[in-house]
Protein backbone atom coordinates (compact mmCIF):
# COMPACT_ATOMS: atom_id res chain seq x y z
CA UNK A 1 0.00 0.00 0.00
CA UNK A 2 1.26 3.96 -0.61
CA UNK A 3 1.73 6.24 2.11
CA UNK A 4 -1.22 8.13 0.08
CA UNK A 5 -3.90 5.77 -0.12
CA UNK A 6 -3.47 5.35 3.73
CA UNK A 7 -3.90 9.02 3.89
CA UNK A 8 -6.85 8.78 1.83
CA UNK A 9 -8.17 5.91 3.68
CA UNK A 10 -7.74 7.40 7.08
CA UNK A 11 -8.14 11.00 6.80
CA UNK A 12 -4.56 11.47 8.64
CA UNK A 13 -1.87 13.77 6.78
CA UNK A 14 2.01 13.76 7.21
CA UNK A 15 4.61 17.02 7.18
CA UNK A 16 5.09 17.96 3.21
CA UNK A 17 8.57 16.39 3.15
CA UNK A 18 7.76 12.62 2.99
CA UNK A 19 6.95 10.84 -0.62
CA UNK A 20 3.62 10.06 -0.57
CA UNK A 21 3.88 7.47 -3.54
CA UNK A 22 6.22 5.37 -1.76
CA UNK A 23 5.47 1.66 -0.99
CA UNK A 24 4.68 1.75 2.58
CA UNK A 25 6.97 -1.49 4.17
CA UNK A 26 5.32 -3.92 5.95
CA UNK A 27 7.68 -5.62 8.62
CA UNK A 28 7.74 -8.86 10.53
CA UNK A 29 9.36 -8.47 13.53
CA UNK A 30 11.15 -5.74 15.93
CA UNK A 31 10.57 -2.22 14.76
CA UNK A 32 10.80 1.28 16.07
CA UNK A 33 8.99 4.46 14.89
CA UNK A 34 9.90 7.79 16.71
CA UNK A 35 9.24 7.26 20.36
CA UNK A 36 7.91 3.97 20.31
CA UNK A 37 9.20 0.56 19.74
CA UNK A 38 6.88 -2.69 18.16
CA UNK A 39 7.73 -5.83 19.56
CA UNK A 40 6.87 -9.26 19.13
CA UNK A 41 4.73 -10.68 21.59
CA UNK A 42 6.04 -14.02 21.44
CA UNK A 43 9.56 -12.60 22.69
CA UNK A 44 8.12 -11.51 25.42
CA UNK A 45 8.22 -13.01 29.31
CA UNK A 46 5.65 -12.20 31.42
CA UNK A 47 2.95 -9.53 29.81
CA UNK A 48 -1.27 -9.63 31.33
CA UNK A 49 -3.31 -7.57 29.47
CA UNK A 50 -7.25 -7.06 29.92
CA UNK A 51 -9.82 -8.97 28.61
CA UNK A 52 -11.34 -5.85 27.38
CA UNK A 53 -10.27 -5.83 24.23
CA UNK A 54 -11.91 -3.27 21.26
CA UNK A 55 -11.19 -2.98 17.05
CA UNK A 56 -9.63 -0.36 15.65
CA UNK A 57 -11.98 2.09 14.00
CA UNK A 58 -11.43 3.12 10.56
CA UNK A 59 -9.64 6.50 11.37
CA UNK A 60 -7.48 4.47 13.69
CA UNK A 61 -6.55 5.15 17.07
CA UNK A 62 -3.87 7.19 19.07
CA UNK A 63 -1.07 5.46 20.85
CA UNK A 64 1.16 8.13 22.09
CA UNK A 65 1.29 12.05 20.81
CA UNK A 66 4.61 13.40 21.11
CA UNK A 67 6.34 16.18 23.28
CA UNK A 68 3.97 19.87 23.17
CA UNK A 69 0.68 17.65 22.52
CA UNK A 70 1.80 17.40 19.24
CA UNK A 71 2.99 14.67 16.78
CA UNK A 72 0.95 11.12 17.23
CA UNK A 73 1.37 7.64 16.81
CA UNK A 74 -2.20 6.77 15.05
CA UNK A 75 -2.64 2.53 14.50
CA UNK A 76 -4.73 2.19 11.67
CA UNK A 77 -6.04 -1.15 10.36
CA UNK A 78 -9.02 -2.71 7.91
CA UNK A 79 -12.13 -2.81 9.25
CA UNK A 80 -12.58 -5.84 11.97
CA UNK A 81 -9.13 -7.09 10.95
CA UNK A 82 -7.68 -5.36 14.45
CA UNK A 83 -8.34 -5.26 17.66
CA UNK A 84 -6.34 -3.70 20.48
CA UNK A 85 -6.02 -2.68 24.25
CA UNK A 86 -4.26 -0.51 26.65
CA UNK A 87 -5.15 -2.83 29.56
CA UNK A 88 -1.20 -4.00 29.76
CA UNK A 89 1.54 -4.22 32.19
CA UNK A 90 4.80 -5.45 31.79
CA UNK A 91 8.44 -5.66 34.17
CA UNK A 92 9.58 -2.27 32.40
CA UNK A 93 6.12 0.09 33.17
CA UNK A 94 6.85 1.47 29.53
CA UNK A 95 3.68 -0.55 27.52
CA UNK A 96 0.92 0.92 26.01
CA UNK A 97 -0.56 -0.98 24.33
CA UNK A 98 -0.99 -4.64 22.82
CA UNK A 99 -2.49 -5.31 19.10
CA UNK A 100 -3.80 -8.06 17.31
CA UNK A 101 -4.32 -7.77 13.91
CA UNK A 102 -5.08 -10.72 10.82
CA UNK A 103 -4.31 -8.22 7.69
CA UNK A 104 -1.00 -5.57 7.79
CA UNK A 105 -1.96 -2.56 10.25
CA UNK A 106 -0.08 0.47 10.08
CA UNK A 107 1.29 2.88 12.12
CA UNK A 108 1.31 6.70 11.31
CA UNK A 109 3.40 9.17 12.31
CA UNK A 110 3.39 12.88 11.00
CA UNK A 111 7.18 13.39 10.62
CA UNK A 112 7.45 9.33 10.54
CA UNK A 113 5.15 8.90 7.13
CA UNK A 114 3.73 5.20 7.75
CA UNK A 115 5.40 1.84 8.60
CA UNK A 116 3.07 -1.66 8.35
CA UNK A 117 2.98 -4.44 11.00
CA UNK A 118 2.84 -8.45 9.34
CA UNK A 119 -0.19 -9.91 11.16
CA UNK A 120 0.23 -11.16 14.80
CA UNK A 121 0.29 -9.85 18.19
CA UNK A 122 2.46 -6.87 19.06
CA UNK A 123 3.32 -4.87 21.98
CA UNK A 124 3.80 -1.10 21.97
CA UNK A 125 6.07 0.42 24.20
CA UNK A 126 7.51 4.19 24.90
CA UNK A 127 11.56 3.88 24.39
CA UNK A 128 13.52 5.19 27.23
CA UNK A 129 16.97 6.77 27.14
CA UNK A 130 19.01 5.61 29.94
CA UNK A 131 20.44 7.98 32.35
CA UNK A 132 23.81 9.06 31.52
CA UNK A 133 26.30 12.47 32.58
CA UNK A 134 23.85 15.09 33.46
CA UNK A 135 20.96 12.84 33.71
CA UNK A 136 20.97 10.34 36.07
CA UNK A 137 17.33 8.66 35.50
CA UNK A 138 16.27 6.87 32.20
CA UNK A 139 14.00 9.77 30.43
CA UNK A 140 11.01 8.98 28.16
CA UNK A 141 12.10 9.72 24.34
CA UNK A 142 9.07 12.11 23.22
CA UNK A 143 9.43 13.39 19.33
Amino acid sequence: MQLAELLDQTGLDVLDHLEREMTVPVIDGLQAQGDLIVIPFDLLGTVETSSYWQPVPPEGVELVRGIADNNPHTLVADREMCSWTTGVRDRTGLAVAVFDNRTPAYLIHPEHGGTGVAPGRWLVRRQQERGAGFRPRPVLIAD
